[in-house]
């Protein structure tokens, strides 16, 4: 174990696959130059995630619903919240999502170099997402633009920039919030009102909770989205018999392929957890009220658990922590299973080949973001 690392936010140009595969070929756990302790095997990631007590997950200053929540107070907020994300309240959505997915494929031009993330995975994700929780279409350029803004932000590590952005994604969220909510029982019966109208513990959420849950579910489900369009695009490029085997695919079977793509290179890089005692993990001791990274894409390639880069879905689904594990795992998985299966089955029934671009390289992400920040593709 080493006492330093050098930051993520400053390996600038590093596969952060390849950054924490190196790192963990010597080190289970590694403390950071912000002073973190970093979990990279899946052993100890898993094992945190599963011990609540004693790794808190109100790390953040700010309220942060639920995934900043703690014990009851978590459960109550989950609950809600696990309301709109049940295979029963999605369904509805499935085919609207299809429409998206189908339009913005039509629309396409083929021949013509794109950029798989933002203008495939981005501009889906948007579309998408305003469709499930009753947004005007008129604000995807906004969150386009936000979401751009967003990812340099987080990349540059400037916390000033950062404050900022995320301020501008609440005033976004409040011009749909606070129109609905003074609309009163002449509000749209959309997902976004239901939620305004939802009770925790007997009471309406409060506009900050409000605020705080639609953040989660389009400031990071949105960005998110488009990572994974863009990893998955590369390996579809990449490996060309996967797009013929996919079309006669059942929506289980494409299912599993995507998360394995996505457990090979994940973008879902870590998550933050403090300590409320000292505690041993791998022989290394952290104490109380330490800072410690549950670092999903480490994890998720470990050698102790899967052959790192080979392509076995069925063999990897038991121990593929994509969306994480225990009860702080994404609420929103199976919303971003689903759109990411429509999305990927729209484009491989709409073209005959994927291809990457061979004068344009692969712009990889830095941390604390992972997949691909640009991937030029030409489609047949």
């Amino acid at each position: 174990m080493t006492d330093h690392m050098p930051d993520e936010v400053s390996a600038v140009g590093r596969d952060h696959r390849a950054y924490t595969d190196e790192l963990r070929s010597h080190h289970d756990v590694v403390r950071n130059v912000a002073g973190e302790w970093v979990l990279l095997r899946h052993a100890d990631v898993v094992a945190a995630a599963l011990d609540h007590d004693t790794f808190s997950s109100a790390v953040s200053r700010y309220l942060q619903v639920p995934n900043g929540l703690d014990g009851e107070e978590h459960t109550l907020f989950r609950q809600v919240i696990e309301r709109h994300l049940s295979e029963e309240a999605l369904a509805p959505f499935l085919p609207v999502f299809e429409e998206v997915a189908a339009a913005l494929v039509d629309e396409l031009p083929r021949g013509v170099l794109l950029d798989a993330v933002n203008d495939i995975g981005a501009v889906f994700a948007v579309r998408a997402q305003c469709a499930w929780l009753g947004w005007p279409q008129e604000l995807e350029p906004r969150l386009l633009e936000w979401m751009a803004d967003n990812h340099a932000a987080t990349r540059s590590g400037e916390r000033t920039w950062m404050a900022d952005v995320a301020d501008q994604f609440d005033e976004i969220i409040r011009s749909v919030l606070l129109p609905r909510r003074a609309a009163g029982s002449d509000a749209p019966d959309d997902v976004t009102t239901r939620l305004c109208r939802d009770e925790v513990d007997g009471r309406r959420l409060t506009e900050a909770e409000l605020v705080s849950i639609l953040r989660n579910w389009t400031g990071g489900d949105l960005g998110s989205i488009a990572l994974c369009v863009g990893v998955i695009v590369v390996h579809l490029a990449e490996e060309p018999p996967l797009l013929e085997w996919l079309l006669g695919a059942t929506d289980s079977e494409v299912d599993s392929i995507i998360h394995e793509i996505l457990r090979i290179d994940d973008p879902f890089v870590s998550n933050r957890r403090i300590t409320t005692c000292p505690v041993t993990v791998a022989g290394q001791e952290i104490p109380a009220q330490a800072r410690v990274k549950l670092h999903w894409t480490s994890a998720n390639r470990d050698e102790e658990v899967f052959d790192a880069d080979r392509f076995d879905p069925s063999g990897h689904a038991a121990d593929n922590i994509v969306y994480g594990i225990g009860k702080h795992v994404c609420p929103g998985r199976l919303l971003s299973t689903w759109e990411l299966r429509v999305a990927v089955k729209a484009l491989i029934s709409s073209v005959r080949s994927i291809d990457l671009a061979s004068h344009d390289a692969l712009e990889r992400e830095v941390a604390p973001v992972g997949g691909y920040q640009r991937v030029p593709v030409l489609l047949t």
